[in-house]
């Protein structure tokens, strides 16, 4: 290993050290999703999963 992997993975795990408190306070203060958020959620991405069937059906 040289010199630029090993600060790679220092400043890699500095990120994880610094993100980790700031990702469980997002995630403990996040609000929670309705029905109807997780309705328009699944509507987008049906339609792409549709359309890529229709693409390969197409093949």
């Amino acid at each position: 290993m040289d010199w630029m992997m090993i600060g790679s993975a220092g400043l890699l795990i500095a990120m994880l050290i610094f993100i980790f408190p700031r990702m469980r306070h997002a995630l403990k203060h996040a609000p929670k999703g309705t029905a109807a958020d997780w309705k328009g959620f699944i509507f987008p991405i049906a339609l792409v999963v549709l359309f890529v069937v229709f693409l390969i059906m197409m093949v």
